[in-house]
């Protein structure tokens, strides 16, 4: 490949450099003709870099769809009527969704051809479907642009023709229980003018021969631009929850699922700090919390208490030092927990069996298969089910769902997602490895390889995300394995910000303690050097969203710890875009990265931000990605950071910068083009780790 040439006036940097504008602040205006001339001429540059690399990406291509099963049957969900699942053709890019009456498999329904409504669209995404409480209509929502503004749609079932009800809503929708022969309810939520869903309506549906929405009903407003609204409903249907949050605080309203209308009832008014969601079993309430403890207990209250001026919470699952309780499902039996012990870095199922006085009668984990996996608890619509359906994975092992009887304790395999082709998960190694960061803190850093080259020094993917206490928990990918097949190693740093060992693990890299997620992703490179599993000359730095933001910073100050950078909708102009209330997220981000009204805080935030610290030194080779509807991190975050890279590098790496400019911040919709941009980065990385000819 040729090396990066240095800038003269064919580079777009030079040529749409404004003199008056050193920092680029004009790429904001999206409506400026420059600004999607600049990009043009950036994407031009991008693909004529990468022409070298085009057979290389068209082999990783095909490898990669050789390699996965393409004609995709989903598990069947058996609902009180009807069994639902959907199918994915061979060639097709989106599912189709089926129905048969249960206990008549032949006779299926298709309910509704999504490769049908996507036609035509350059971009289409489902937002969400939910079926009427009797099982006869179908809601959904979708987005044909990338900005995440939603349409709702409905129609009866099998074969009715879609009417639409409303547009630029939030994707999510939710069913009231209130349904007769020609009425029903359903939930959704509204922005105001920075996208932040700040209302929670009711929408009555004549549910006819034409059927029609009527005048939607508000049922909550919330008017702190902090704060962000959501809704569910309890799996015993019994109660909607109507959820109001920021990263930090959350607070509960609830509604008797079968009068929506009803005021919502607020469970616990809103206190600084304190975080709890509700579930729900006859007769009691239970609420998770942090307020006693960062690490999260569970309370239970009597359902007739909840109107009582100071209601009576009991603990029923103290809190724990070594743990953090993430979540909690609520059945006819007792409860399954989420809970993630620090140590290990890993979650954990726990079975709560609990009689009808609220006494735990069985308390037991839910066995793994091995020590660092995934296991997640899939959809079970049914209250009263005595089966669980498990999802389970790693970074070795391909996503397999298993029926768990409750019963007799038996696990039955219904599906494990097949992997083709020359390399085998079997022939696949990971091992858990620790750094030690700037403050002696230990960072977990996950590792895997081919099994034949486990522990010597080999070229490697260093990925990374650490921020809103979002876990990287193992997960199979088989795009994965065109790199792993070449030799390279994939590894995950699990740094402070994220959630990977609890609550305590989020709070230490966030606000005032942002540095510490710099420091471990550092740390984390060196470590995998100094034990013997990396080339020191050969590691690639990569990260989305947030992650960009940990990948720039990083790269601004130890460039030559990295042969490369892959930045995909990166969060690379925190400052600019945190002074600036009017953009989507920025008011809702105040709690993840302080509110720079603050001097103090606007300097901790400038000291970290990428494109507030680009400075004239050796950039490593640079693979930039946005999206002109991305609402989450605007298409000129990445543009800006390309162009001041550009300006200023005293090497010869590339610096390259491709906006797609028909997705949103999700990238592709379709999974063929999202296995092309895979393979096209896939190259790119190939190339920088000096593994093609």
């Amino acid at each position: 490949m040729k090396a990066q040439p240095a800038l003269n006036n064919d580079h777009p940097v030079s040529a749409y450099f404004r003199a008056d504008d050193p920092q680029w602040h004009w790429l904001e205006q999206r409506d400026c003709a420059d600004v999607s001339r600049f990009l043009t001429a950036a994407n031009q540059q991008h693909a004529e870099w990468f022409k070298p690399l085009e057979p290389l990406a068209d082999a990783l291509y095909e490898s990669h769809l050789r390699r996965r099963e393409l004609a995709v049957t989903s598990l069947q969900t058996t609902l009180d009527h009807f069994t639902f699942w959907s199918e994915t053709a061979a060639d097709e890019e989106y599912p189709r969704w089926w129905r048969h009456p249960n206990g008549q498999p032949d006779a299926p329904d298709c309910i509704l051809a999504v490769p049908d409504l996507a036609a035509g669209q350059p971009f289409y995404e489902m937002g969400d479907m939910a079926l009427s409480p009797d099982e006869a209509w179908l809601a959904w929502t979708d987005d044909t642009q990338g900005d995440e503004r939603f349409t709702l749609w409905l129609k009866r079932l099998p074969d009715g023709q879609p009417v639409q009800l409303l547009s630029d809503i939030g994707p999510g929708i939710c069913w009231a229980e209130d349904q007769t022969a020609g009425n029903a309810s359903l939930l959704f939520t509204r922005f105001d003018d920075t996208q932040r869903p700040d209302s929670i309506w009711c929408l009555p549906i004549s549910l006819d021969q034409t059927p029609h929405s009527q005048t939607a009903t508000l049922l909550l407003r919330e008017d702190d631009p902090e704060f962000w609204l959501g809704m569910g409903k309890t799996r015993s249907r019994e109660w909607l929850v109507l959820e109001s949050a920021s990263k930090d605080t959350s607070e509960v309203h609830l509604v008797p699922a079968r009068t929506p209308t009803h005021p919502p009832r607020c469970l616990q008014p809103r206190q600084p700090g304190v975080e709890y969601t509700i579930d729900h079993r006859p007769g009691v309430f239970y609420r998770l919390h942090n307020q006693a403890s960062t690490h999260f207990q569970l309370d239970v209250l009597p359902v007739d208490e909840l109107d009582s001026d100071l209601p009576a919470w009991q603990p029923l699952v103290p809190a724990r030092e070594d743990a953090t309780l993430e979540g909690v499902d609520a059945f006819a039996w007792g409860l399954i927990l989420a809970e993630r012990d620090h140590d290990q870095a890993q979650v954990r199922l726990r079975r709560l069996d609990i009689n009808p006085h609220q006494q735990i009668t069985r308390d037991d984990y839910l066995a793994q298969p091995e020590l660092l996996c995934s296991q997640l608890l899939e959809d079970a619509p049914h209250f009263d089910t005595q089966e669980l359906r498990l999802r389970e994975e790693s970074f070795t092992r391909p996503p397999s769902w298993y029926a768990l009887d409750l019963i007799t304790g038996e696990r039955t395999l219904l599906k494990r997602v097949p992997v083709y082709g020359s390399l085998a998960p079997e022939q696949l190694v990971s091992q858990r490895v620790w750094a030690t960061s700037a403050d002696g803190q230990r960072v977990p850093v996950s590792v895997v390889t081919r099994r034949d080259l486990a522990n010597q020094p080999l070229p490697t993917l260093l990925y990374g995300y650490g921020a809103y206490g979002e876990p990287l928990d193992p997960w199979f990918s088989i795009a994965r394995l065109e790199l792993l097949e070449r030799g390279v190693a994939f590894a995950v740093a699990h740094v402070r910000g994220g959630g990977e060992r609890g609550e305590p693990w989020y709070l230490d890299g966030k606000m005032a303690h942002k540095e510490h997620s710099f420091d471990d992703f550092l740390a984390a490179r060196d470590a995998l050097v100094a034990q013997g599993l990396s080339d020191p000359q050969r590691v690639v730095a990569c990260g989305a969203s947030a992650g960009g933001l940990l990948v720039g910073t990083c790269l601004n100050r130890a460039p030559e710890s990295f042969c490369a950078g892959v930045l995909e909708v990166p969060f690379l102009d925190v400052l600019r875009t945190m002074q600036n209330p009017a953009l989507p997220l920025t008011t809702a981000e105040y709690s993840e990265w302080g509110n720079p009204a603050d001097p103090q805080v606007a300097e901790r935030i400038r000291h970290y931000s990428p494109i507030d610290n680009v400075t004239a030194q050796r950039y490593p080779a640079l693979w930039l990605e946005g999206s002109w509807f991305d609402t989450r991190v605007s298409y000129w975050e990445p543009a800006k950071f390309y162009a001041r890279v550009s300006q200023l590098q005293q090497g010869d790496a590339p610096v390259l910068l491709h906006t797609d400019m028909s997705s949103g911040h999700g990238g592709a919709s379709g999974r063929f083009k999202a296995c092309r941009d895979a393979a096209r980065q896939d190259a790119f990385i190939l190339w920088a780790l000096g593994l093609i000819d």
